[in-house]
């Protein structure tokens, strides 16, 4: 059985809520369950959660598009709201910050459509996710994001186990220093399957399915 509990860290009104055990994502397996379903779906939590992100970056990094992984749509309307709203500067002509998110092919490369193109194109492209703990998917975005003309403004996350990728600093509400004993293993290496542990469940960033 999976037993989330919260963890005594807290940034603003947003806990850190977690479940120990063996886990396997798509790249790998690790030891914690890091559980953001409120921060994306809950409005009080997003929004808290957009603030302390917010407060990781500068006024004169512009944004003009957030491209939001994870499912993290609600989370990232939050953040453009507090971009906005602490006077950052953006640079297209409607002078606003889209909001979109990605579409995958079938080769899990990430592709933009026609219609979304101009969201991404000659333009600043802050990259947010629940967590980054590989960095195999963020660097996925950061590729796509200059294969179709734009620039990384930045990358964001609820939580991060690594401090950048690709060469971009990781902001993050929560780190790996929050749970210092947070473990991230090739599934080939895994000291838990080698000792026959069984997996507690599945996770990617919808959730978690037990086993």
């Amino acid at each position: 059985m999976i037993e989330l509990v919260h963890l005594p860290v807290r940034r603003g009104n947003v806990p850190l809520r977690v479940a120990r055990g063996h886990f396997a994502t798509n790249h790998s397996h690790i030891n914690y369950y890091i559980d953001i379903t409120y921060q994306k779906t809950r409005l009080s939590e997003a929004k808290d959660s957009a603030y302390q992100l917010v407060s990781h970056f500068v006024n004169d990094t512009p944004v003009d598009t957030v491209l939001c992984l994870d499912g993290t749509a609600v989370l990232g309307t939050c953040v453009a709201e507090e971009l906005t709203k602490t006077g950052f500067r953006t640079i297209n002509q409607h002078q606003t910050i889209y909001i979109t998110e990605p579409e995958y092919n079938a080769n899990s490369q990430i592709i933009f459509r026609d219609n979304i193109q101009p969201m991404i194109r000659g333009k600043h492209v802050l990259i947010l996710m629940a967590s980054v703990t590989t960095g195999f998917t963020a660097r996925k975005a950061i590729e796509a994001i200059g294969y179709y003309g734009g620039e990384v403004a930045g990358v964001a996350a609820i939580y991060r186990a690594v401090d950048e990728v690709g060469g971009f600093p990781i902001r993050s509400v929560y780190s790996v220093a929050d749970l210092p004993d947070y473990e991230s293993y090739d599934y080939r290496e895994c000291p838990y399957c080698k000792k026959g542990r069984k997996i507690d469940a599945l996770v990617n960033s919808f959730g978690f399915s037990a086993i």
